[in-house]
């Protein structure tokens, strides 16, 4: 890590702000690489054969990324000091296929279109993939970002939401990043795929409170199928899946679980359980659509997050480390 990085810092986030989202456009790379996005999807679709898991990482560090800083790869940096974005404690379980899907399609793109595409763009890109081949819908992406100059543990403590958090705290901590209550809502739709570890939630199956050990809000079903898979004080930490029903496709059935009582996370069942976010709730478990429009929408919007545009950023040539 440079010196001047974290003394920079400052100066870094009062560029950004306001700043780079005009510099976004579709088909931003059409004369210096136009078949990234064929490139990456590639790449992307490669790695999924591997595993599906690779459908729930790389979303879960798209978010990762952008909260922090905002979209500039810098979760992707490997610090030999362990002191990078990616070795703070809220980053430890990210899943290593999120970051090899990444690597592997700047590899492939690097091939054709050496020094062109950020790692940024890339993730981005791999992110818009994903949520197609998991399902979704499919739409373009704003491209144009540089890989940001920055990435300490130290910044990443209180920018990304926890599991515990109620409504009032998920919409505060979007907001930080320009993201609406909506948007927060229809971006927790990416739960419709991927896993958490029981200690995330098992507040929720043994300790609630002192009159109801388990979270009342919780279908009574679903809470002992929680407690067969997640036995109290399990070690290890075992994990399940956070939509129950269709574990890896990218629909709305997240939120038809959320009706049910079947949110798994308190950050999750409290969308349906708060009166201020239950009828987009509702919405968005009735209409697949709505919500397809509503994701790519605030997907979008994320993508915006403190873009960096000419001596805030670079093209990294390995997403892992700094040209410097």
């Amino acid at each position: 890590m440079e010196a001047c990085r974290g003394l920079c810092l400052a100066m870094v986030i009062i560029m950004v702000a306001g700043r780079g989202e005009a510099q976004l456009k579709k088909n931003f790379y059409q004369s210096s690489c136009p078949n990234v996005e064929s490139i990456v999807q590639q790449a992307v679709l490669a790695k999924l054969n591997q595993t599906t898991v690779t459908i729930p990482a790389t979303l879960r560090l798209i978010l990762h990324d952008c909260f922090v800083l905002g979209c500039d790869a810098s979760i992707m940096i490997a610090s030999p000091n362990g002191d990078a974005e990616r070795d703070a404690q809220d980053n430890l379980s990210l899943a290593g296929d999120g970051f090899d899907t990444v690597i592997k399609s700047k590899a492939a793109v690097e091939a054709v279109c050496p020094g062109v595409v950020s790692c940024a763009d890339i993730l981005v890109i791999a992110a818009r993939d994903v949520v197609v081949l998991a399902g979704g819908p499919s739409f373009k992406v704003e491209l144009g970002r540089l890989d940001g100059l920055i990435s300490q543990a130290s910044l990443v403590s209180g920018n990304l939401p926890e599991p515990f958090f109620d409504l009032s705290q998920l919409t505060a901590i979007f907001a930080k990043n320009n993201l609406s209550q909506s948007e927060m809502i229809a971006l927790s739709g990416a739960h419709t795929v991927g896993v958490s570890h029981c200690s995330r939630f098992a507040n929720r199956l043994y300790n609630f409170s002192s009159s109801s050990p388990v979270d009342p809000s919780l279908n009574p079903n679903y809470a002992q199928q929680l407690m067969q898979e997640c036995p109290q004080n399990a070690d290890p930490d075992p994990f399940v899946v956070l939509d129950p029903v269709t574990p890896q496709i990218f629909d709305n059935v997240y939120y038809q679980n959320l009706v049910g009582g079947k949110g798994l996370l308190t950050s999750d069942e409290v969308l349906f359980t708060n009166s201020a976010s239950r009828r987009l709730v509702k919405n968005f478990a009735r209409n697949p659509r709505n919500f397809n429009l509503a994701f790519v929408r605030a997907l979008r919007q994320l993508g915006r997050a403190g873009v960096k545009t000419g001596s805030q950023g670079e093209i990294r040539k390995d997403c892992t480390a700094f040209n410097s």
